[in-house]
């Protein structure tokens, strides 16, 4: 099970993963029962706004309102999601503009912590080369915009594990106020 997914369900329904489970479980279950909703029927853009009358509505009037299916939300909300993420891809094409890419950050790392750029991606468990794997995995992901299956591919390591690494990469940057650049 997503590890996002097992969070989120333990925090909301118990603490001990056995119960929470249990309780998700049994939420869904009866949400099934309860069949489809009308009030659960269309896009975010539709639901929250109240239907497609209250659409209507606002064109008439001349209001623009911002939807995205993917997100849930009030036409402001979807609008800062939006632009957010606007802010974040620009962001990455000025990085890469600049030439920054998974070299760049190989190197980056190798220069925080006194190693040969060859030496961060070599394999093992001593404890300089997983702390430079890990600040490779979170830097490569949350700058570079890299997802864990290419940085998978990158280090030779499983998803699941660039994912963990990511982790301790992000604990490892704030505990030593570490910056990408």
């Amino acid at each position: 099970m997503n590890g996002k997914i097992l969070i989120m369900y333990c925090a909301f329904f118990q603490k001990r993963k056995f119960q929470a489970r249990r309780q998700y479980r049994s939420f869904v279950k009866n949400g099934v029962a309860d069949g489809r909703r009308p009030d659960l029927i269309g896009g975010g853009l539709l639901r929250s706004s109240g239907g497609w009358s209250a659409i209507k509505a606002c064109r008439k009037a001349g209001i623009r309102l911002k939807g995205d299916e993917r997100i849930l939300g009030d036409s402001e909300f979807v609008g800062r999601v939006l632009d957010s993420e606007n802010e974040r891809l620009e962001l990455l094409y000025i990085l890469e503009a600049k030439g920054y890419d998974f070299g760049m950050v190989v190197k980056r790392v190798a220069a925080i912590l006194g190693m040969k750029a060859e030496d961060v991606l070599r394999s093992g468990k001593q404890a300089i080369s997983v702390k430079a794997r890990s600040l490779v995995s979170y830097w490569a992901n949350r700058e570079l915009g890299m997802t864990t299956v290419q940085i998978a591919e990158r280090l030779n390591i499983y998803q699941s594990a660039a994912s963990r690494s990511s982790l301790r990469g992000e604990k490892i940057a704030k505990n030593n106020q570490l910056q990408f650049f």
